[in-house]
């Protein structure tokens, strides 16, 4: 059997759990599966958000860490890192498989412009920064609106006093006994939790 004869008959046994060797007899081979893939997708279902996504990241890592085993082995491959190569690209399937059944109990939503960086060989906080930046310029406009809606309520407040100072004078009674009255709302919820209202008094 020739060198090609031998690696098709190796990658087709090692499919089902088994390799060859050279002479064409079989062994049995092992995937060095973690207690976790070994159990199937025993422990996977869980309720807590945050274990389900250290379960991910572990994934991950140990995916990342039998690439570059398969780095390695690649890069100095001879005869005899045949069986050691087709070990790990068992593991890498079953371990890509066990993050995918992972990923599914991981709702989270990852922004394209974030892939879009990673593409681009950028550093994804490059986003968190333009979001960022852009937050502080909409709260500058805003709070240009919301200043600018102070002044002309002062200012109507000014020359309604002087033409109906009577009516102003109420209104403004109204307002505090109002505001007297949402302070003291607001130190009731104080007691509970996330009740910290502040109010600012209006003149």
């Amino acid at each position: 059997m020739d060198s090609s004869s031998q690696t098709t008959a190796s990658v087709v046994a090692e499919a089902g759990g088994v390799a060859t060797d050279g002479n064409g007899a079989m062994i049995q081979q092992s995937n060095d599966l973690s207690p976790m893939q070994s159990s199937g997708t025993a422990g996977i279902s869980s309720d807590d958000p945050k274990q389900n996504l250290t379960q991910v990241i572990d994934s991950i890592q140990k995916t990342l860490g039998i690439l570059h085993q398969l780095y390695l082995t690649v890069s100095s491959f001879n005869v005899a890192s045949q069986l050691p190569l087709l070990q790990r690209m068992n593991t890498l399937v079953s371990e890509l498989d066990n993050m995918t059944k992972l990923a599914e109990n991981c709702n989270i939503q990852v922004p394209m412009d974030v892939i879009n960086l990673i593409d681009d060989g950028k550093n994804p906080d490059e986003f968190t920064r333009n979001v960022l930046n852009s937050c502080i310029a909409k709260n500058q406009i805003t709070k240009g609106k919301t200043d600018a809606f102070k002044g002309l309520r002062r200012h109507l407040l000014e020359e309604l006093d002087l033409a109906f100072p009577d009516e102003v004078e109420a209104y403004r009674e109204i307002r505090a006994s109002s505001a007297a009255e949402s302070k003291r709302i607001a130190q009731l919820q104080n007691s509970l939790p996330n009740g910290d209202v502040k109010v600012k008094s209006e003149i």
